[in-house]
């Protein structure tokens, strides 16, 4: 059993090799932009004319490609991180996280975005709580099925609620 899986392994890691290095980078750059497409598409929902939006978002993307930057640049001249101290698993950790933009991007927006009170109507609104409220749970929008549905109709065997 463990050849037969080991030749199947072989066999699929030698397709993924065949595959010429331009056609990889056309599917990454499709691949990326549809995932920053599906992330910037939760901001429909949100009030996009408020100021405190307009910064959280604009000071998380400076960050989110600021600080990497800062993260990588050090690390090319020093040869370690800007996080260096006795416990190299440590340093790996913290310098790896920071040199994500995804990562810093997103951690800034999310502590900007928790300073306002969470009962706050006028704050709810202007993130988008108000949309999605209604389906924080599966039986209080009809229109749940739709998003929480597996494809190929298989919610018939693995029900959702």
């Amino acid at each position: 059993m463990v050849c037969v899986c080991a030749v199947f392994a072989g066999k699929f890691g030698a397709v993924f090799a065949s595959i010429p290095g331009p056609v990889i980078a056309a599917i990454y750059c499709l691949l990326f932009a549809y995932v920053g497409m599906a992330g910037i598409g939760f901001l429909q929902f949100c009030n996009l004319n408020s100021f405190r939006t307009k910064f959280i978002l604009g000071f998380s993307l400076f960050m989110g490609f600021s600080v990497p930057q800062y993260f990588n640049e050090y690390t090319s001249v020093a040869g370690f991180g800007p996080v260096h101290t006795h416990a190299r698993w440590f340093n790996d950790m913290i310098n790896v996280v920071f040199s994500s933009k995804a990562f810093v991007g997103g951690a800034v927006a999310l502590l900007l975005d928790s300073t306002l009170h969470r009962h706050d109507s006028t704050a709810r609104k202007d993130r988008g709580h108000h949309f999605w409220d209604r389906f924080r749970s599966f039986k209080t929008d009809p229109r749940s099925e739709e998003f929480y549905s597996l494809p190929f109709n298989l919610n018939k065997f693995f029900p959702s609620f």
